[in-house]
């Protein structure tokens, strides 16, 4: 396992649409086990392929308490969703921002696992957040397209520099 870099915001990369995964192979678990280890070692709680520059519809999701398996979804789709939610935003993709975005208060995710086979997962408030969150970024779109009003700046100024 490896961390990755993670692709910030203005990256051509996460301006695109990703392609399906067709097969397991070795590189595609590469992956994921990378992925997992880049969102833990950044704090994260989801992370999509394109942001470590690689454009195939793989996601990771971690919004669990420790002791938890954290979600893997390949070709993930949302085909239900309902109700809303207003509240802050950030992206491992633009660090030291964040903003307010609307989005559904549950979502339904239909997508394949780690062995390839079918699964749905249901998830309300941040969850549901971080799906939403997440898949967008598999077709190119990233949160600030969203954000209702100003971003903000969430990272501590740093020191001035004599």
């Amino acid at each position: 396992m490896a961390i990755r870099n993670i692709r910030e915001y203005g990256d051509e990369v996460l301006t695109k649409t990703c392609k399906e995964v067709k097969e397991m192979t070795p590189r595609i678990r590469e992956l994921i086990e990378d992925m997992l280890e880049t969102m833990y070692d950044a704090n994260g709680v989801g992370l999509a392929a394109p942001q470590v520059g690689i454009l195939k519809r793989v996601v990771v999701i971690d919004v669990s308490e420790e002791g938890t398996e954290p979600y893997i979804l390949i070709n993930p789709r949302i085909v239900e969703s309902s109700g809303e939610q207003t509240g802050q935003e950030g992206c491992l993709s633009l660090p030291g921002k964040s903003g307010q975005v609307t989005r559904p208060n549950y979502v339904k995710v239909v997508a394949l696992d780690v062995n390839m086979k079918p699964i749905e997962v249901e998830g309300q408030e941040l969850l549901a957040r971080a799906l939403c969150h997440e898949l967008d970024h598999l077709d190119g779109h990233m949160y600030v397209e969203k954000v209702e009003g100003e971003l903000y700046n969430t990272a501590p100024p740093a020191p001035d520099e004599d």
